[in-house]
């Protein structure tokens, strides 16, 4: 996979667990697709700020971008210095 430059608008569906079952929210974010290393199977996708605030806590993730749809289960989350937020997705 190759790295898509941070100025791509994506269109982001995600899956959050809550008290009353699965609850599915939309975003329309800054992203880039990156790969992971040590494991070829899984992608990641930085969101740059501003990031919506319950993204972090997403359980599942299809995201639409130039093109592309690519989905899959939130398996890590992670801050980065400049308020991005990595997300490490196993396709489904």
């Amino acid at each position: 996979m190759t790295t898509t430059p941070l100025t791509s608008m994506a269109h982001i569906d995600y899956g959050l667990d809550t008290l009353f079952g699965r609850v599915t929210k939309s975003a329309e974010c800054l992203v880039a697709l990156e790969q992971v290393e040590n494991d070829p199977t899984r992608f990641a996708l930085r969101v740059q700020a501003p990031v919506p605030e319950d993204l972090e806590q997403a359980k599942t993730l299809l995201v639409k971008v130039e093109g592309r749809k690519l989905s899959g289960v939130v398996r890590d989350t992670e801050r980065l210095d400049d308020e991005s937020l990595k997300l490490e997705v196993e396709p489904d």
